[in-house]
């Protein structure tokens, strides 16, 4: 009896270590940015720190990904003009339908900026976007 009830704490207790060891979800993002403003690697960054692993629970992976959009430069007055865009969209297998379902915009301006100072703006802005579109799931 005594052997029968250890077998089945350790089993349970193997269960829940298991469980509590399980990998964080792999959420499907891609990033449809031109280098200069943000990477791939800079942009998917962003998203897996700001995506809670709860929303996996209520939008599946497999269903559901994160797609952002940074889209700017200079203008011809020397400004860095800068508008991030992250969505919530449709995925199948390893496709991202462009049919958001949950959207979020940014943008900036910055004066006299240079190639490296509108780059960091353009992270600052996607993050927002992404924490924005986060706090409305």
């Amino acid at each position: 009896m005594k052997r029968a009830l250890t077998s089945v704490f350790l089993g349970a207790a193997l269960l829940v270590s298991a469980n509590a060891m399980a990998a964080a979800p792999k959420f499907a993002v891609k990033n449809n940015a031109p280098v200069a403003l943000i990477d791939d690697a800079g942009a998917r960054a962003i998203w897996l720190e700001n995506l809670p692993e709860a929303t996996a629970l209520k939008y599946p992976v497999k269903k559901l990904g994160y797609l952002s959009e940074v889209n700017g430069g200079f203008d011809d007055h020397k400004n860095c003009v800068v508008v991030a865009r992250a969505m919530q969209v449709p995925v199948s297998g390893k496709n991202f339908i462009y049919e958001p379902k949950k959207t979020s915009i940014t943008l900036a301006t910055q004066a006299g900026a240079t190639p490296e100072q509108c780059s960091a703006l353009a992270k600052v802005k996607l993050k927002e976007a992404v924490q924005s579109l986060v706090a409305a799931l």
